[in-house]
This record gives C-alpha cells, sequence and structure tokens, in this order.
C-alpha cells in the first residue's frame, strides 16, 4: 500500500513540469492584487448564499463479498476495523505496563491482543468479561504446550524489589557481626555432633505415628 501510495503521489518530483508548476504557482502567490480588480469583485454581503455548492456525505460503500473480493478489500473492511481499535489499546496497555522505559517487561502483547478481541467479538455482547487463561481455546492450547514460569524478576514491582533487596542487605550486615559469627559457629557445631537434624526427623517421625 505504501509504494503504491508514493509511486501515485511522489514526494520529491525532479520532473521539468513539476518545476515549471511551482514557478508559477511562486508568481501567482507574490504578484500584487490590482486596484481595479479590488474594486470589482462583490463585497462579501451581496454573494448569494444559495448559489455556493454544497458539500454533501459521501455515501459509505457497500462492503464486498468476502469470498470474491480481492485480499486489500477483505482487510480493508472486514481486518482493519476491528484490528486497529485493538492495536490502539495495546499501545495505552503497553505504556501503562512501562513497556517503553524497560528492556524486559512482563506484559505480553499477543496475549492482550487476544483478550481484547475476545471479549469484544459481537458474538459475545451479551456475556461477562473473560481473562485470557480462562478462554477455551486458550486453555486447550495451554494444556499440550505449557508455558515456562515467568521469572520473579518480572514478576515483582520495583517497591516489591526494592523491600527483599534492602531486607537480604540488612540481614548480611547482622551476619557480618563478631558475636553473630560466634553464635552460628556454636550451632554449626551443635548440629554436626549432636546430630540435631536427625534427632528432630525423629522426634517428627513418632508424632506423625501417633
Amino acid at each position: 500500500l505504501l509504494l503504491e501510495y508514493e509511486a501515485v503521489h511522489p514526494q520529491f518530483p525532479d520532473g521539468p513540469e513539476s518545476k515549471q508548476e511551482s514557478v508559477s504557482l511562486e508568481a501567482g502567490i507574490l504578484q500584487p492584487l490590482g486596484m481595479e480588480q479590488f474594486n470589482s469583485a462583490p463585497a462579501a454581503d451581496t454573494v448569494d448564499q444559495q448559489s455556493l455548492p454544497i458539500a454533501e456525505a459521501a455515501p459509505s460503500p457497500e462492503p464486498p463479498d468476502p469470498k470474491t473480493c480481492s485480499p486489500r478489500e477483505y482487510l480493508e473492511f472486514y481486518i482493519f476495523p476491528v484490528l486497529l481499535p485493538g492495536l490502539a489499546e495495546l499501545l495505552h496497555e503497553a505504556e501503562k505496563e512501562k513497556c517503553f522505559e524497560g528492556r524486559r517487561t512482563k506484559f505480553i502483547a499477543s496475549d492482550f491482543l487476544t483478550e481484547w478481541l475476545y471479549n469484544k467479538n459481537p458474538k459475545r455482547k451479551d456475556e461477562s468479561f473473560t481473562e485470557f487463561f480462562s478462554i477455551p481455546f486458550v486453555k486447550d492450547w495451554l494444556k499440550d504446550h505449557p508455558r515456562p514460569p515467568i521469572p520473579l524478576s518480572l514478576l515483582l514491582s520495583e517497591e516489591e524489589a526494592s523491600i527483599i533487596i534492602q531486607s537480604f542487605w540488612r540481614g548480611y550486615r547482622v551476619r557480618c557481626d563478631s558475636e553473630i559469627q560466634e553464635l552460628r559457629q556454636w550451632q554449626k557445631k551443635l548440629r554436626e555432633e549432636k546430630h540435631i537434624n536427625k534427632v528432630v526427623k525423629q522426634f517428627w517421625t513418632k508424632q506423625e505415628a501417633k
């Protein structure tokens, strides 16, 4: 479509005719209007308003037969009117999810577009909203093609990630204290000598047997 448009409407015509037209146009714009022409021009209030042509709305073309029309007509009448609003909503949602600020994000554009098109289907006009993973054909597909889990780094928000990092750093600083190190060494030695793990396991085995 873009190539056809550029072929019909060239952006930078280089032919002599185009240059001649541009020169004549500039000359017509720069040429001053004579006083005789100005005086002979009719006044604005004397112009008959009924003589002016009235722009009539062009009738909307009838949709072609989807079975016999060309691929271009099928796209223009049956695909783009439905797909373009979905792509606009997709861009708004991607902006909300901050997809344009980072290289990695949990937002999956194909999932959102599938969910949007499914819920905007005129056949489901009176039905309630259905989430992506609750769509029947999506559930059937994921049974045979399960997805890998999303990394935790993509699921956490910036605030949640900062809390985890700060808590780990505070724990690291506490464990570096000499008294804490001495306590940890004593606990390790106690576990090795008294077999604490084995004793605890035996204790719970007896409790479960009761």
